[in-house]
């Protein structure tokens, strides 16, 4: 793995946090939405660094659940386990809060968000059809993943 920080982060890093969620996916955050969300209670947010920002998460919590939110990776920055250390340290928090399940929504056709999603022990607990809009015909089903906890480290 690439050597990376994850430092959890506020809504005063609405405005990097929106640059990498605009970077990362097709639809965009716009900062002040992220800012809203960061200032409700259980939204947290982790951002993943090297020499500069490549990655970050955003996750809600409520009772003894959560809920991933959004992750993204800068494409010049993916497959070098950053994606992993952002969802283990989001995973350590949530435990050590006692959160017993996360749940997340992948579009059906974003295959390698749900394979990573898939080798981390999440799997598919539902669907929801033609959730994610898309031009022309294009829209896509998102599958509902969950993981259950406790778990051993996710490898």
């Amino acid at each position: 793995m690439t050597d990376v920080r994850i430092e959890a982060v506020n809504a005063s890093r609405a405005d990097v946090l929106a640059a990498l969620h605009a970077a990362c996916l097709e639809e965009a955050w716009p900062a002040a939405d992220i800012g809203t969300l960061l200032r409700q209670p259980g939204v947290f947010a982790a951002l993943a660094s090297d020499a500069a920002p490549v990655g970050f998460m955003l996750w809600r919590a409520a009772a003894d659940e959560a809920e991933i939110l959004s992750l993204g990776v800068l494409p010049a920055a993916r497959r070098h386990g950053i994606a992993t250390a952002l969802l283990e340290a989001a995973v350590v928090s949530l435990l050590a809060a006692g959160v017993a399940s996360l749940f997340l929504e992948v579009a059906e056709d974003n295959r390698a968000a749900f394979a990573f999603y898939r080798a981390h022990g999440f799997s598919e607990v539902g669907r929801r059809s033609r959730y994610y809009r898309r031009a022309g015909d294009r829209d896509a089903d998102a599958l509902v993943l969950k993981l259950t906890f406790p778990v051993g480290k996710i490898t």
